[in-house]
């Protein structure tokens, strides 16, 4: 009986190698002129690998954050009229809830070194219209008029953005996010959910 050949690394360790070498080589030589192959072959995968896990460089800060704002847009989503401020913020705080340092954590922290500035910008920027909007959506659908369902929207969206970089700038894994978030959320109280 033979035994069963390996090839390539464990599926399981491939995504965060991927990351980490992503990561080391933005600080080494800027997120401008790494590139996608560099990026592969420091973490000895293939290109089609870096494919199976990361859409582009960028993906590769963003993919875990982007996975909790998607499931807080499906738990906005369902609210329908049932909107309120306790419930919106039950669907929005997951977002932040036990984010464990990561490649955008340190991104965010190291991004001069990594010449990441105007690619965090815009993405900040991305990330924050969907969450805008889908906050925005649930103020509506509870009957809140355009302009205070769009002010509520974009002030939860900046709550979370905002701790979650004030958090990575002070060192992720020193203070809470959680709590970075609540102070947040008591800077906006003067925009009551009614």
């Amino acid at each position: 009986m033979r035994p069963a050949s390996r090839a390539g690394r464990p599926r399981a360790s491939s995504r965060e190698t991927l990351a980490e070498a992503a990561c080391e080589l933005f600080l080494e030589q800027g997120y401008e002129a790494t590139s996608i192959v560099d990026i592969t072959r420091r973490a000895g995968v293939s290109r089609s690998s870096f494919f199976n896990y990361f859409s582009s460089k960028s993906d590769v800060l963003w993919s875990a954050f982007d996975a909790r704002v998607d499931a807080a847009l499906v738990a906005l989503a369902r609210l329908g009229t049932d909107a309120d401020g306790p419930a919106v913020r039950a669907a929005v705080e997951p977002i932040v809830h036990a984010f464990a340092p990561d490649p955008l954590a340190l991104a965010l922290r190291n991004a001069s070194a990594m010449g990441l500035e105007q690619e965090l910008l815009r993405d900040t920027g991305l990330r924050h219209a969907r969450i805008s909007s889908a906050v925005a959506a649930a103020a509506r659908s509870a009957g809140i008029d355009e302009i205070r369902a769009d002010i509520l929207g974009s002030a939860l969206a900046t709550a979370v953005l905002s701790s979650l970089r004030v958090w990575a700038e002070q060192g992720a894994g020193q203070a809470s996010l959680e709590a970075q978030f609540d102070h947040a959320l008591r800077s906006i109280h003067d925009l009551p959910w009614r």
